[in-house]
């Protein structure tokens, strides 16, 4: 059962993943859910922390793109500052979102990681479309209101996950 919600790393934050560890991996671009995985949702414009880590992406030629369910507005006021490209409405854990995203990027689905915070949505979608997942810490723990709803049905599905891979355990980078 808990197959679906596996991802296949979980690091503590995207901000510990380096250009070493995805190209090692042969990882050559990084989708990203938005809120609590990329920025905290109550802080649009980002941390030194963020602006340091997309930095390094860039200059280790790594397109970061945000896939992310909120709406077009809400991304573009967090997307445009920072130079970002992103697929709004992405209807995670269904694969549209996904599939534009690596369509636009012009790369092979083994070549792509999908980073987010939920199970039920980054890591279930990323099973969906056939990727491999990494499933970050939030950033802070506070969530909007819809999210809040996600969490409480995620808290016994990532227990049965986490009881099921005892050898899956947070750490600082990829494996």
């Amino acid at each position: 059962m808990t197959d679906k919600f596996t991802p296949t790393w979980m690091v503590t934050a995207i901000y510990k993943l380096t250009p070493e560890q995805l190209k090692s991996q042969g990882i050559k671009a990084v989708l990203t859910d938005l809120d609590n995985t990329l920025i905290a949702w109550n802080n649009p414009d980002g941390t030194s922390e963020l602006h340091e880590w997309l930095h390094a992406m860039r200059k280790a030629g790594i397109p970061v793109m945000i896939v992310s369910n909120n709406s077009a507005s809400r991304i573009k006021r967090v997307a445009n500052p920072l130079n970002l490209p992103f697929v709004a409405r992405a209807l995670k854990p269904m694969v549209r979102g996904l599939n534009a995203a690596v369509k636009e990027l012009g790369l092979k689905k083994s070549e792509v990681v999908m980073v987010g915070d939920q199970l039920i949505t980054d890591v279930w979608s990323a099973h969906n479309y056939g990727i491999r997942s990494i499933l970050v810490k939030p950033l802070i723990e506070t969530d909007q209101w819809n999210t809040q709803i996600n969490r409480f049905f995620e808290k016994g599905i990532k227990k049965a996950m986490l009881a099921a891979n005892p050898d899956l355990t947070w750490r600082n980078e990829l494996d």
